[in-house]
Formats: structure tokens, C-alpha cells, sequence
């Protein structure tokens, strides 16, 4: 097993990447108590070789393990990429790219909706996983052996994962839809966490007023800056009850804030309280310039409940028939949108979702098709009069 828990080695073994074609990544951090992830380890494996890299250990310097993420001419594969990278992005500004998720790879190859890597290894490695350290306290030094071993049994059998996949890719032709599915993931947008954006945590399902919109604005964007710069989770400054209770009255004093349920006097009359009551000042002067946004969910017209049914067959029976995972199709959300409305700005009505279901979810909508059954199993029959 090789630790890496000094700079001249990490030097070394990153200069050993170099001219690879690809190299398998994860991490282990904690962020339970903090806003800000704490990176604790990095493993890495190469074609040749894998490392399990102390970025806890003391004096070294992560930048060439950095500059080797940042490398275009080196392939990152990850597993379940979204927080790895979010941490990478946090260091050092970019996105490691090229990426390939071979979650995302594996929903696209029909392993289902969010196939675990555990699934994955035995699946495709034909190997199995000892997790017993998996909620282990990454940050406690020294590391066990036995810790070490399970850090870099993930990235050894990724390599093997990921070559599986690739090579599925390259013969079922899908190897565009793995690519349009990666773009959001290699978008830097993605990792920012704009602090007027945090507002899009909350579902708001129904109507707001633009009151409450720029209140809750305020508020959110107002923890969201204040859990960064006291590095503490957004739940430990205040709840998210709270930040909704708070928009929905607007207290002016310290004392109405008092009255929030979900707060607490003691935060109301705390350090906290005047900033708090700053921000819903602020947005109930910005409120007016506002626009609220549209419900995340609107309810669904009435008698419309029957058709989205016959459509989440469909759905079911078009992603087995192309052995690809629903979640990538259409969502729950989607389905209502497209039987509401044939022009329905979803995911679903464009591209190659639209092949594979879009397009059959409208001709079954306008009764172009019909859902039937043959032996045992659902299948498409065109309808004899659409007009009937």
C-alpha cells in the first residue's frame, strides 16, 4: 500500500501520471460540522499504479496532485462525481476535466436509476467490497491499515469499472447520450453556490407573493454568506423552517423576530438577530422589483391523473425496451408537464429522450398509440382511429 503524506513524494508519483490516459479518483472528507468540506485523503489510481494521498498530513502541498486534475490530457474518472469534485473546485478554482462519472455511464448503460458502486464492482469486476470503514472518522491520525486498504480498493476496481463501461459505450452507440449527461457535471457553474441563488434550495410549491420572494431571497443569501464565513453548516445558523417562517412574516423588531417558532429567542436576541432583520429589510425594498418564481410543482389539472399514469408505463416499459435509466429519461415532474402541455420545455421532448420516449409519450397522448398487453409484457400498438 502506498501513503503519500509529503510533497517530494506526492511530486513524484503525479509526474508518474503524466502521459496516461486516464487516472481513477475518489476522496474522503467530513463536513458534518463544517460549511466547507475537509478533505482528508485523495486516492488515486493510474493504469500502473494507485496512491492514497494524506492531504491531512502536515506541510504538504497539494498543488501537483491540482495541476494533475486541471491536466486536459489526462482523463479523471470518479464515481458519484458531484461532491469529489465540488472539493477539487474548492481548491483550486477549475473543474477536473475531462471527466468521466461511471455512475452516470452506468444509467446510461441500463444498470439502473442510481446504481451503487458496490453493484458496479461485483457487476463488472466480479469483485467484492469490504465497507466496513465507510463511516469511519476520515480526520483521526494515524490511518489504519485496514482503512487504507478500503481507500484504495475504490479506485482500483474503478479502473476495471470504468474500462467496462467505456467499452459499453463504444458498442451501443450511446456514447453522446453519456456526453450531454456529463455536461452539467463539467460546468464550473455547477460548484459555485452563489449566495443569491441560495433561495433555489427551497421548493416552494405553491404561489408566492413577491413579499415573501424577496425575503426569503434576503434570508437565504444572508445565511448562505454567513455559514461560509463562520465555516458551519447552513443548519447551525439558522433552519430552514426558520428562514421560511421569517419570510412568510417579515418581522420588523427584534422582538416579533423573537416570536418565530422555529428560531428561537435566543438567536433573535443574539448577535444574529440585527443581521437577520437587515436582510428582511432588504428584501422587502428589492421586493417590489421582483419577480416570483413559477411553483417547482404546480398542481396537476384536473383529470389529467389517468393519462400521467399510461405515461409512467410507458416510461417504464420504453427504458427497458432500451435498457436505460428512467431517472435520465423523464421525472415525475416531467410526465405531468407533458401531459399538460405538448410543448413542455423538459428534457423529455428533445434530443435523444425524445427518440427513445418523447416522442411516443405525445402519440399516445393524442391516441396515435396504445399501451396493450403480450405475453405478460406491455408493448406499443399503433391505434387504429386516432379520431375515435
Amino acid at each position: 500500500m502506498t501513503v503519500i503524506t509529503d510533497t517530494a513524494a506526492l511530486v513524484r508519483f503525479c509526474a508518474e501520471q503524466r502521459g496516461t490516459s486516464f487516472v481513477a479518483v475518489d476522496t474522503e472528507f467530513m463536513r458534518e460540522r463544517t460549511y466547507w468540506p475537509i478533505l482528508c485523503l485523495v486516492q488515486v489510481a493510474g493504469p500502473a499504479e494507485a496512491a492514497a494521498i494524506d492531504a491531512l498530513a502536515p506541510g504538504i502541498d497539494l498543488t501537483p496532485l491540482l495541476a494533475l486534475m486541471t491536466d486536459e490530457s489526462i482523463l479523471k474518472v470518479f464515481h458519484a462525481a458531484r461532491q469529489d469534485v465540488e472539493i477539487f473546485f474548492n481548491l483550486s478554482g477549475a473543474v477536473p476535466t475531462p471527466l468521466f462519472d461511471t455512475q452516470v455511464a452506468a444509467m446510461v448503460c441500463g444498470f439502473g436509476d442510481a446504481a451503487s458502486y458496490e453493484t458496479l464492482v461485483g457487476k463488472l469486476a466480479q469483485a467484492s467490497l469490504d465497507k466496513s470503514s465507510r463511516f469511519t472518522d476520515w480526520s483521526h491520525r494515524p490511518l489504519t491499515d485496514r482503512q487504507i486498504r478500503y481507500a484504495l480498493a475504490d479506485v482500483v476496481h474503478l479502473r476495471t469499472v470504468y474500462d467496462r463501461l467505456q467499452q459499453q459505450l463504444a458498442s451501443n452507440g450511446r456514447a453522446g447520450w453519456f456526453a450531454e449527461e456529463m455536461a452539467g457535471l463539467t460546468d464550473a457553474a455547477t460548484y459555485r453556490n452563489d449566495p443569491s441563488e441560495a433561495w433555489r434550495r427551497f421548493r416552494l410549491r405553491g404561489r408566492v407573493d413577491a413579499r415573501f420572494f424577496g425575503v426569503l431571497r434576503e434570508v437565504a443569501a444572508w445565511r448562505e454568506t454567513a455559514a461560509r464565513q463562520r465555516n458551519l453548516p447552513r443548519g447551525r445558523i439558522m433552519r430552514d423552517e426558520a428562514v421560511l417562517e421569517i419570510a412568510a412574516h417579515a418581522p420588523k423588531t427584534i422582538e416579533a423576530l423573537a416570536r418565530s417558532r422555529s428560531l428561537g429567542k435566543g438567536v433573535a436576541e443574539g448577535r444574529l438577530g440585527n443581521e437577520i432583520l437587515e436582510a428582511v429589510q432588504r428584501g422587502l425594498a428589492n421586493s417590489k422589483a421582483l419577480e416570483p418564481p413559477a411553483p417547482s410543482r404546480a398542481d396537476t389539472p384536473p383529470g389529467l391523473g389517468p393519462l400521467i399514469e399510461l405515461l409512467r408505463v410507458l416510461l417504464k416499459q420504453r427504458c427497458e425496451e432500451h435498457q436505460v435509466a428512467q431517472k435520465l429519461v423523464a421525472t415525475a415532474e416531467d410526465l405531468e408537464a407533458i401531459a399538460a402541455d405538448d410543448q413542455a420545455s423538459v428534457p423529455a421532448l428533445s434530443g435523444w429522450r425524445h427518440e427513445i420516449f418523447g416522442k411516443d409519450a405525445l402519440a399516445l397522448k393524442h391516441g396515435r398509440l396504445a399501451l396493450t398487453v403480450r405475453r405478460n409484457r406491455i408493448a406499443l400498438v399503433e391505434a387504429a382511429d386516432p379520431g375515435r
